[in-house]
């Protein structure tokens, strides 16, 4: 089955601003967040949600896309291949197609013909003799290359962990593997798969698969290390004079209390509620206060805030304003 065009899953025209884009992400993602939609489908359609919002929100990922569809490179773009599993394919010599720039692999063939010879007949040094060659053609033979590969992961399956199937094409052979995601890994993190990359070309050991990990963007959130941001709304009279508000975090929704007199930029912190690794390391959460100053006011209104003013603290006295 082909994959759904990802204008159409943000339901946006192909010559959609990146505003609009980002607005569409952010509606679509709000819906379908499996914190709030309990359908049965709310997570694979979060995730297409967010694949599709990874790849149109990148200017070089949405031009590659409208140039090519799902096929660009090897690896497509994270999804393309049947299964819904990320194909990429090599031959003896290299990466099919020549893939550059972090979608395909990096491959060199090293060696050369001389160490390959003496590697599987020996060459003896002067004097050493027939039973110097015999001891050199009965060593080990070398192992295959390793491969590199960029895989592309949403921010939910870094935080939380998870599995990706990622399928693997050779000359005479295919498979599709699981590659365990472990909660709370990084963005450039990297990953070894023993025995995935290049087969021994003397019969061998194969190669490793050796994974970068590149982690997609979030609509709300965005990460520093261990710990999660968000930027929370609030109006002036909230700042003002405190509130409590509800805040959606990486592990469910939490009452938040916004303290009076809170100003744009003030970090409130909640501990423990960022991003949990397999190691037991837990980071913290932050809600990032930005007033939000209204717009829309009555004659009243306005007289009421003009009469405020006039009894306010004035912020710039004193130096450098005077």
């Amino acid at each position: 089955m082909s994959q759904r065009d990802y204008y159409e899953v943000l339901g946006v025209a192909r010559s959609a601003s990146a505003d609009e884009i980002k607005r569409a992400h952010r509606r679509l993602a709000r819906q379908w967040h499996p914190d709030r939609n309990k359908a049965a489908d709310a997570a694979s359609r979060f995730a297409a949600i967010q694949e599709a919002y990874d790849v149109l929100s990148d200017p070089e990922k949405r031009k590659d896309y409208d140039r090519f569809g799902h096929t660009r490179g090897p690896a497509g773009f994270g999804g393309a291949a049947p299964g819904g599993a990320r194909t990429y394919t090599w031959s003896s010599t290299g990466p099919a197609g020549g893939v550059r720039g972090g979608e395909g692999f990096d491959f060199d063939a090293g060696g050369d013909v001389g160490s390959l010879f003496e590697e599987l007949f020996g060459r003896p040094r002067s004097g050493a003799g027939p039973a110097r060659s015999r001891t050199r053609a009965s060593a080990a033979p070398s192992r295959g290359e390793d491969i590199q590969h960029v895989l592309d992961i949403t921010f939910d399956t870094a935080l939380r962990g998870g599995k990706e199937p990622l399928r693997l094409s050779r000359a005479d052979q295919s498979e599709t593997i699981e590659i365990t995601i472990p909660p709370g890994i990084s963005d450039g993190a990297r990953l070894r798969v023993r025995g995935k990359g290049q087969p021994s070309p003397l019969g061998g050991e194969n190669g490793d698969l050796i994974l970068t990990i590149r982690v997609g963007k979030h609509p709300w959130f965005r990460r520093e290390g261990l710990d999660v941001f968000l930027d929370l709304p609030v109006t002036v009279a909230e700042a003002v004079s405190g509130a409590t508000v509800q805040v959606p975090t990486p592990h469910g929704r939490v009452s938040l209390k916004v303290p009076a007199g809170a100003n744009t930029g003030q970090k409130l912190r909640l501990s423990g509620r960022g991003v949990k690794t397999a190691e037991g390391k837990i980071g913290d959460f932050y809600a990032v206060v930005q007033v939000q100053t209204p717009r829309d006011l009555s004659d009243a209104d306005r007289d009421l805030l003009a009469s405020l003013a006039a009894r306010l603290h004035n912020p710039r006295r004193g130096e450098p304003w005077e």
